[in-house]
């Protein structure tokens, strides 16, 4: 019986470390299945701003002229350096002229009014035509210091102001008679027809020029127009 019993109690005892031999084996395949490898080093929050940072430094690289206006012996002139001088000194008045340009717009559109290309460019040719021989239409705008884009700008914005003013304009044979009788020697036409057409354009521009500066300024009073910049 003794012998019986102790060959049980082996037994018993190598099944216990045959189990225990069986999860040491399993738990180390789990490790090294779902190893330190696999396992993130970093939160996805921290990943995020890593590359929002990278980024935003590409970006800044990249459009420096909107951080910095320039650098003078190593030291950086700000955009907001010159921005802010740029308001001190010109800023009334530039303000002013959009405020001008907004108005005329709005006025054009309620009225509609609309200047095209086309209306541009003849108005261009013109001016060109009227200028002396040599100079060119690009050296004039640069010694003013205006850009193309500026020039067709003004051309549009100056149509526009008499287009709508010149819709309540009128003019008679007898004004357009009289007005080339006295302005004979300013007028370029020649024939008869083309001279008045072009007394009658004269007539019309001299009007709406008369008309101008009442017009705007009861179009200015008549906005509502807040200014946060003195």
């Amino acid at each position: 019986m003794a012998k019986k019993a102790t060959r049980a109690t082996k037994a018993t005892r190598a099944k216990k470390q045959t189990s225990q031999k069986h999860e040491m084996i399993d738990v180390a395949t789990e490790n090294l299945i779902a190893g330190p490898s696999m396992q993130p080093r970093f939160s996805s929050k921290k990943i995020y701003i890593v590359i929002l940072v990278i980024g935003l430094a590409g970006l800044l690289l990249a459009n420096k002229g909107m951080v910095v206006a320039a650098i003078v012996n190593g030291k950086p002139i700000f955009r907001w350096e010159l921005n802010k001088t740029l308001v001190s000194r010109f800023g009334k008045q530039t303000l002013e002229g959009i405020i001008s340009e907004r108005l005329i717009a709005d006025a054009a559109k309620k009225a509609g009014v609309v200047v095209s290309k086309e209306d541009v460019e003849a108005k261009e040719t013109e001016i060109v035509s009227g200028l002396a021989g040599d100079v060119k239409l690009e050296e004039l705008l640069k010694l003013q210091g205006l850009t193309k884009e500026d020039f067709d700008n003004q051309i549009r914005l100056q149509l526009t102001v008499e287009k709508l003013l010149s819709k309540d304009v009128s003019t008679t044979e007898d004004d357009i008679t009289s007005y080339i009788a006295t302005n004979r020697a300013t007028l370029v036409a020649t024939d008869e027809a083309t001279l008045r057409v072009e007394a009658r354009a004269a007539i019309i521009n001299q009007q709406v020029s008369e008309k101008i500066q009442p017009w705007f300024m009861e179009l200015k009073d008549s906005a509502k127009i807040v200014r946060f910049i003195q």
